[in-house]
């Protein structure tokens, strides 16, 4: 590929598409227009892949080209997305429901409000099932509506997808909610419908139990005090599932009219209370059985970054669970992968936490993982004609086999001193996969200052005929690319803290 002469000594300049070359300067903010487009492909017609494209840089200490503030309604929509719209629906429609009940307006739910709770509650544990999502939900859309259908709608289908844990977290609060109007109501009718203290007793320490799994998935105590939530979240939630079978089995055995316990199983099989904490209980040991313990070979190439490489290939889009113990903390990492077909995968483990330093500072020869597999947003990548993965840093472990695996993703990966940080493996991998029309490495430390990251998007979404944009940077570049997006009309994703 012909290179113009100020890109010469720049091996990050790329022709973002080898139907639509365009020439830019490197303080270039000029937006692309349908004339450059057809000139462009006029040239290319003639000459053949004829220029470079030359990535639009900040001045040097600038962090953002952005010189007004982002309006107060893209604010409120980014922050008021589908998760928490999801969430609203299921806590106030749950909320309504209690009320009317309370009325005495629902009849059955003042007799079956122990169920309704549980039903809820299996919502909840069932949009967060590896097994669930990934091949009764993800699958099957990507299989009937890839590529075909209209693009609104696969949008839709994404940002659905992607905020499910907004259902999650609204029907597990509405869950807890409901189980507190039955413990209520079951204490406030005791004495008329002869309920002994045994399930009294049962119906209170479930409740907490459960409580306490809600409480310690609060956003606050994830962000502030992880391992709080991931021992608090699990622990609890097993003796939870115990507890609630202990109430659920006493509840349903017990005859008011005789006073007494009575083992009948058919009543207990035919209660819908039994079906809903066996699908839960299904639902949370599935994943636990395919606990494996496997080798692994860890390379430190700095003090920032651990790649860890297991055996086997994976296909694109899906994400992995990893921890030094069979029960202890698991942490969840995008897989690296050239194919399922590939001899290995890789994970990169960024330095966040004490886990991720430990890794670095003694890097195991084992490790525990799940092998069932869950999905993320990138295996929606599928259904979209044409996209861009952009990342900074480690996010890369996030996005890149989309772009390695699929030709019809572009990669924007931006770094400091990148092949220092994170090593020869993952260039060589991006060397041999990877057109170099087809990605863009700008490494901040070599060049001495940033890219216009969102004129470099706007660049590459036009000329590449992009549909869709995922976003994987740290919190404050993810929302600052959201919003430009957002503003320029471009289809955009991030992650979520409850992603």
């Amino acid at each position: 590929m012909h290179r113009s002469p100020q890109a010469t000594d720049d091996p990050l300049s790329r022709s973002p598409s080898p139907s639509a070359v365009i020439h830019y300067s490197a303080n270039s903010s000029q937006t692309v227009s349908v004339q450059d487009l057809e000139k462009a492909e006029d040239i290319e017609k003639a000459d053949g892949p004829a220029a470079s494209y030359i990535v639009p840089v900040l001045p040097a200490g600038q962090k953002n080209a952005k010189t007004t503030p982002t309006s107060p309604w893209i604010r409120f929509r980014l922050w008021f997305n589908p998760y928490r719209i999801l969430f609203t629906v299921a806590f106030v429609l749950n909320i309504v429901g209690i009320t009317v009940a309370s009325a005495g307006r629902w009849q059955y739910a003042e007799r079956h409000s122990a169920g309704i709770a549980l039903g809820n509650l299996a919502t909840a544990v069932a949009c967060r099932s590896e097994f669930c999502l990934r091949y009764l939900v993800y699958w099957p859309i990507v299989r009937v509506f890839q590529k075909w259908s209209p693009l609104w709608w696969r949008i839709f289908l994404t940002s659905l997808l992607q905020h499910v844990g907004g259902i999650h977290s609204g029907c597990a609060a509405s869950g807890i909610a409901w189980f507190i109007y039955s413990v209520v109501r079951t204490f406030r009718l005791h004495a008329l419908e002869h309920t002994p203290k045994v399930v009294l007793a049962w119906a209170v320490i479930a409740l907490v139990v459960a409580t306490i799994v809600m409480v310690a998935a609060t956003p606050w105590i994830r962000h502030h005090h992880h391992n709080f939530f991931e021992y608090h979240h699990r622990l609890a939630g097993w003796a939870s599932i115990v507890f609630i079978w202990i109430f659920v089995c006493t509840s349903d055995n017990y005859d008011a009219a005789t006073g007494t316990f009575h083992i009948d199983a058919r009543r207990t099989v035919g209660a819908q209370e039994f079906w809903y904490t066996l699908f839960v209980t299904l639902l949370v040991v599935g994943p636990w059985l395919t606990v494996r313990k496997v080798p692994v070979e860890i390379t430190t190439p700095s003090p920032r970054v651990a790649v860890v490489k297991f055996h086997k290939g994976v296909q694109q889009g899906l994400l992995g669970r990893v921890s030094r113990s069979a029960l202890g903390e698991y942490h969840g990492f995008g897989i690296i992968s050239e194919g399922a077909k590939s001899g290995a995968h890789y994970m990169i483990a960024g330095v966040q936490g004490d886990w991720t330093r430990q890794l670095v500072a003694d890097p195991p020869k084992h490790l525990y993982t799940r092998e069932m597999k869950f999905a993320g947003l990138p295996y929606l990548a599928h259904l979209f004609r044409r996209g861009i993965c952009i990342c900074t840093g480690s996010g890369i472990g996030a996005v890149l086999s989309t772009c390695v695996q699929l030709d019809n993703w572009f990669l924007i990966w931006i770094g400091s001193d990148m092949e220092k940080t994170f090593g020869p493996v993952l260039f060589d991998m991006i060397d041999r996969n990877i057109p170099k029309d087809r990605y863009i490495l700008f490494d901040t430390k070599e060049h001495g200052r940033r890219p216009d990251t969102m004129q470099m998007l706007r660049d590459i979404y036009d000329s590449f005929q992009a549909e869709v944009i995922i976003i994987t940077s740290n919190p404050r570049g993810n929302a600052e690319l959201m919003q430009g997006c957002k503003e320029n009309g471009m289809h955009s994703f991030g992650p979520l803290w409850d992603s």
